[in-house]
């Protein structure tokens, strides 16, 4: 990966502090060519999908930082990531995966429960933007 820029976290004053790890506004530097990843659930890479919600996070972010890598880019890129959870997860044990996995970056985040994704089997997805490094 090059020297290029990377996205600026902020959060500012007029509003209260984030609820969790993740910053209010993701700056995208000038140049900078964003893109989109779709929402990967937690499938292995082999196509399994774990019954466990946990895993299936952990393998959602896995599987997002695998195409990061494949378009020369790393978590420091991200700067939007979308959580959608069937149920409810303790969030310590997100966040705990999520540094484990993503370090400190702290992207512009939102996490919704839903009551269904594309089929019964999936209790996660995530989808990510990114900036591209030069």
């Amino acid at each position: 990966m090059t020297d290029a820029p990377l996205p600026a976290f902020r959060n500012p004053d007029t509003v209260a502090p984030p609820i969790g790890a993740y910053s209010h506004v993701a700056v995208v530097p000038p140049g900078a060519q964003v893109f989109a990843i779709a929402g990967q659930v937690g499938n292995d890479r082999d196509g399994t999908v774990p019954a466990e919600p946990e895993r299936q996070y952990e393998n959602a972010l896995r599987n997002i930082v695998a195409i990061l890598e494949s378009e020369g880019a790393g978590p420091q890129h991200l700067i939007k990531l979308n959580t959608y959870l069937v149920r409810a997860m303790d969030l310590a044990t997100v966040a705990g995966t999520r540094k484990a996995i993503l370090g400190d970056v702290r992207p512009a985040s939102t996490l919704v429960y839903v009551p269904r994704l594309a089929a019964d089997q999936y209790l996660v997805e995530v989808e990510a933007w990114a900036i591209k490094p030069e």
